[in-house]
């Protein structure tokens, strides 16, 4: 499934399964998510990383939600694909 318009998924509950800060690592979460027949939709999103690993800075990165339902067997695609970093355990308040 390709990348939907986000009203594509009004009046139902998404979740959020991963925050890419990178292009590079968008378009492999894309390709992931394609390959697996799964629509998704994307949104800007902060994220916070550490400057030298002691300041925090905030930066925008690329969320990518899907249907609430199949947010478990994403993050395990994402995971097992070795997508890891921005993978999102738990959905945002």
């Amino acid at each position: 499934m390709p990348l939907v318009d986000p009203e594509t998924f009004d009046d139902k509950e998404v979740a959020i399964v991963y925050i890419a800060g990178r292009l590079s690592e968008g378009k492999r979460v894309e390709q992931v998510l394609s390959d697996h027949a799964i629509a998704y939709s994307v949104d800007s999103e902060p994220f916070q990383s550490y400057l030298l690993g002691l300041l925090p800075v905030e930066y925008e990165g690329v969320g990518f939600y899907v249907l609430s339902g199949q947010a478990d067997f994403c993050r395990r695609v994402l995971r097992e694909a070795g997508l890891v970093q921005g993978l999102m355990e738990e959905d945002l308040d």
